[in-house]
């Protein structure tokens, strides 16, 4: 099997709030097995669940700063969604896909032992909560959706096709950040300290270089059926009982603010929020945006 370099390590049987757990989990697809790596923060016996899931080429090392922030009243949970960061690589590519994705993290949720959690999703993750969230007896209570929403724009997949799985080796982890920041230049205004950290854990060293932490055939679908119009999925959106927040960068190219408000109207009627300056998408790193995740959560 293919898999990303690197071990699953770090388990803590006492941790105080705040720390971070290194876990992983076997979840059962259409080859078989795989590993799919998480960190968790906070009491592991807290029934209060969290479950953080990034966007397409990033990894559950996003939600950091937010994990520990939330720690002191939930056990929050960041998954590596298959084929990203520590998690292993599928056999068959053609299963990267939100099938696969809303099973593992049904798998995720069953290996906690709760009942109901209540979800950030970035992006990808946020479709994969909107898609979770609107099954019957879905286990999402609550749901913050960042920077995503039921029409995903042909712009946006345009803009992101032609550098998922394109990533060239980079001599330095100097290198790796330029890039970095070019290519994530709609995350906004971030410190040289938050570029670096989002650096350190999107790339690996191997013999010839530092390389992404993701398996570049993740971006195979973009490149076979480039993406012409707008994905309509306003049949799951509506199917939504959850409380719900969306927050959306005021220059996205992938959540229009019509969207925005047509989602305070309909579904779950979202309570809404927009971050100035930031495009695709919020990274949630900064204490305002935290703070505007943490009020909702547990209001």
């Amino acid at each position: 099997m293919n898999r990303s370099p690197g071990s699953i390590t770090g388990q803590n049987s006492n941790p105080a709030a705040g720390e971070m757990r290194e876990r992983s989990l076997s979840c059962l697809g259409s080859c078989g097995f795989h590993r799919m790596a998480y960190t968790e923060w906070g009491d592991p016996q807290n029934p209060e669940v969290l479950v953080c899931v990034h966007g397409l080429t990033r990894n559950g090392r996003d939600f950091d700063d937010l994990a520990r922030a939330m720690s002191d009243r939930y056990r929050v949970v960041c998954p590596d969604v298959v084929g990203r960061g520590r998690s292993e690589w599928l056999r068959n590519k053609a299963a990267y896909g939100f099938p696969t994705y809303m099973a593992d993290m049904a798998a995720l949720i069953a290996r906690l032992d709760v009942e109901k959690v209540h979800w950030v999703g970035t992006s990808m993750g946020g479709l994969i909560g909107m898609l979770l969230a609107s099954q019957p007896g879905t286990p999402i209570s609550r749901m913050v959706l960042n920077d995503v929403g039921p029409v995903v724009t042909a712009v946006s997949l345009q803009r992101i096709g032609p550098y998922v799985g394109t990533a060239p080796k980079f001599a330095s982890l100097e290198a790796a950040e330029a890039y970095i920041r070019e290519v994530s230049a709609p995350f906004g205004p971030l410190t040289d300290d938050q570029w670096q950290h989002l650096t350190r854990h999107a790339v690996r060293q191997g013999e010839d270089g530092f390389a992404m932490v993701y398996d570049p055939a993740i971006g195979d679908a973009f490149r076979a059926a480039p993406m012409d119009e707008d994905v309509d999925l306003w049949g799951v959106y509506d199917a939504i009982a959850c409380p719900t927040l969306v927050i959306r960068g005021a220059e996205s190219d992938l959540l229009m603010r019509e969207t925005l408000m047509e989602m305070s109207r309909r579904g779950p009627r979202a309570e809404v929020a927009e971050i100035a300056g930031v495009g695709h998408a919020p990274m949630l790193l900064d204490e305002s945006q935290i703070g505007i995740v943490r009020r909702f959560l547990l209001g």
